[in-house]
């Protein structure tokens, strides 16, 4: 599993740590050469160094804003961490860690927290308390139900839970009000009920679940662009989709389709569409060719 994801995880610490200036803010990859520095220290690394434990003079930088722990062996998150008040990205991909302590409330700053590939089996409620929390990365853990302290963070602009064996979703989920992206592939969902999505959402994977039937609610998701469905087991798409007015690109290889309702000529600013894997036979895809000419279909 660690390897299927770990490309996933280092395009987040690369999108991270782009971020940073690292004229204005270099980053430091031990206490020592920090303390030695004599500046203020905004940017570490520990990456990559087989650490169970933070050494506590880490403590002493209390302007870091940016802390990536990834690939070590921390078996849950060190006490250290929750006294670095501005910490605004916070990178522990990759480690043994099996809970979120309640102290993560106290880190009232954090915007991106990733926290992929690890031994997660549920997620504290205190996790609520970071209102300016943007982005997270829950990726690869052992969570089977949609995290619902995530549901009290309406600032959350991407939720990534990828690879987890989640088989429920909150019904509430359009509570998270300001969500763009969101990813919930290679999971267990089978059901998505009479789930609404949030009114901002662009991008949704839906990708390697058991999905059936969409909901009409997602049908109402009119500022979506991409949307992935592939691989699983959906038999048809409801003449409702013409309420996807922005979506770009739809990926529904390998379902049970035969064929597509005609509201797909709706789709103006559909680009891309990709049907491999589906039952259709060649009369039917050259009359979906001629419904929707400006779409690239690939089949």
């Amino acid at each position: 599993m660690k390897k299927l994801f770990f490309s996933v995880s280092l395009l987040i610490f690369l999108q991270a740590k782009a971020q940073i200036d690292p004229v204005k803010y270099p980053t430091y990859t031990s206490v020592d050469d920090a303390l030695k520095s004599g500046k203020t220290v905004y940017s570490m690394s520990f990456r990559g160094k087989a650490m169970f434990n933070l050494p506590v003079e880490i403590q002493k930088f209390n302007s870091v804003f940016f802390l990536n722990l990834m690939e070590n062996k921390f078996e849950k998150m060190d006490e250290s961490i929750f006294k670095l008040k501005e910490l605004t990205i916070l990178n522990l991909n990759e480690n043994s860690i099996k809970y979120i302590p309640d102290e993560i409330a106290e880190l009232h700053k954090l915007e991106s927290f990733s926290i992929n590939l690890n031994n997660l089996t549920h997620i504290n409620p205190n996790l609520a308390k970071l209102k300016k929390l943007k982005t997270i990365h829950l990726d690869a853990n052992n969570l089977n139900v949609f995290p619902e302290a995530l549901l009290e963070i309406p600032g959350l602009e991407e939720i990534n839970l990828q690879g987890n064996q989640i088989s429920f979703i909150a019904k509430d989920l359009d509570k998270i009000k300001n969500l763009k992206s969101l990813n919930l592939s290679s999971n267990q969902i089978n059901d998505l009920g009479k789930l609404e999505f949030p009114g901002a959402l662009k991008y949704l994977e839906l990708q390697q679940n058991s999905i059936a039937e969409l909901p009409d609610g997602l049908f109402r998701s009119k500022e979506l662009e991409f949307l992935n469905l592939s691989q699983n087991n959906i038999k048809e798409i409801s003449p409702k989709v013409k309420g996807l007015k922005n979506v770009v690109s739809m990926n529904l290889a390998n379902n049970q389709l035969k064929d597509l309702p005609s509201e797909f000529s709706q789709l103006k600013n559909l680009k891309t569409l990709i049907l491999t894997g589906n039952p259709i036979e060649k009369s039917t895809l050259e009359k979906l060719k001629k419904m929707i000419p400006e779409t690239q279909i690939y089949f």
